[in-house]
């Protein structure tokens, strides 16, 4: 942090207190802070808390400008190496979304070429609203980091999803994401994410809880370090928001395989974080099955085996995998990195508090044949992402490294 100028967006709602917190952390670490408030800031808090946690004047009206000598939000523009904008409410939200620029703020914002990190806060209601959230993934195809909002209880009543990211969380995301080197830069990634999808009939299927979260964090991560990611999909709702991954969708275990193998030949780096189904239908039936009278047995048949299929391919590729277990987990994740020929694998024990499917947290083990055991502790799956490639990175092959 030390050094960095970060320029702190903070618009117009009650978690707006909060981001004085964020720039006095800001400025303990060594970061030089500027300010930008919206009109709607100005309702909660006084240009002057933020002169006095940063020692910078703050900027509040795109037509002020202290000195004539510069145009303040291409100023500002330039000579931020990042930009926050926390709180973030659905107007600010939307106007940058939609390239509107009618104040300071969203001036500024259209004009810099620096990194943006977006800090939602707002109403479970709002923030839930298909308008908002189509805005938020336009924001993530522009290549914008959404710091996501926690659950809990709101300044509204309500209990939902929406409030601002704690303080110390987003400094956190911030020093990692400008301490990062570019060191998976010329390498090339195939990740596998989220779970498949086996059909039954037109209407039905057999799935798994997979939310796809820590194989996208895992794409992220390695883009950001400036590796080339190929990131293989199951269905899920998530955006993959880095120009370096390309994205290829699919749905059933067979598509997995085929997508994963087609891609395996030319990868430094394969991670298989994906839940694959391991047993489909044996017969798929073209209309809806109609309830009968007692109970319906459906057979079932194996899938083909991605992991041990790569493993038995790989010839310079390093090839990790993901275990989820709810007990044993250990010994398992021991014999399928031998059973399967892996270099690493990162084991979860699904049924502890705050790791496993649809967190956004996680806990694991990684293991690996010239490392050992390294345990991960609880922490965000970005983080952990970046833990688990800097684990790998101290194993690649001296010519890739």
């Amino acid at each position: 942090m030390i050094g960095k100028k970060i320029l702190l967006g903070v618009s117009g709602g009650i978690a707006a207190y909060k981001a004085c917190t964020i720039a006095s952390r800001l400025v303990q670490a060594g970061a030089e802070v500027r300010v930008i408030m919206t009109g709607g800031a100005l309702k909660f808090l006084t240009p002057q808390a933020f002169l006095a946690l940063t020692g910078k004047p703050v900027h509040t009206d795109t037509f002020e400008e202290p000195d004539p000598s510069q145009i303040a939000h291409i100023e500002l523009a330039d000579w931020a190496d990042l930009v926050l904008v926390a709180p973030a409410t659905a107007n600010t939200i939307g106007k940058l979304a939609n390239g509107i620029a009618d104040d300071m703020l969203s001036t500024t914002l259209l004009a810099t070429k620096a990194p943006i990190f977006i800090a939602p806060a707002m109403n479970d209601n709002m923030y839930a609203n298909s308008a908002v959230q189509r805005n938020m993934r336009v924001l993530a195809d522009m290549g914008m980091q959404l710091l996501e909002p926690g659950a809990g209880y709101l300044a509204c009543g309500h209990v939902g999803k929406g409030r601002l990211a704690e303080p110390e969380e987003i400094v956190e995301d911030l020093r990692v994401y400008l301490s990062r080197e570019k060191d998976f830069a010329g390498l090339k990634v195939l990740i596998s994410a989220g779970p498949t999808r086996e059909v039954i009939d037109p209407v039905r299927f057999f799935t798994n809880h997979s939310t796809g979260k820590m194989g996208f964090a895992l794409a992220e991560a390695a883009a950001e370090r400036g590796a080339s990611v190929t990131l293989v999909a199951g269905p899920v709702s998530l955006t993959a928001n880095h120009p370096n991954i390309t994205r290829v969708d699919v749905t059933t275990a067979e598509e997995m395989y085929e997508a994963i193998h087609s891609h395996f030949k030319q990868s430094d780096l394969v991670i298989k974080s994906a839940a694959v189904a391991d047993y489909r239908p044996k017969i798929r039936s073209n209309e809806k099955m109609k309830k009968q009278p007692g109970n319906l047995t459906i057979e079932m048949e194996r899938t083909r085996d991605i992991l041990k299929s790569l493993g038995e391919a790989k010839q310079n590729q390093f090839l990790v995998g993901f275990a989820a277990e709810t007990s044993n987990a250990l010994a398992y994740g021991r014999e399928k990195l031998q059973k399967k020929n892996l270099d690493a694998i990162v084991i979860n024990n699904v049924a502890e508090p705050g790791a496993g499917f649809g967190h956004d947290t996680n806990i694991a083990t990684f293991i690996s044949k010239e490392l050992g055991e390294k345990n991960l502790p609880l922490s965000s799956k970005k983080m952990m992402a970046h833990d688990i490639l800097n684990l790998i990175k101290r194993e690649l092959p001296g010519d890739t490294k």
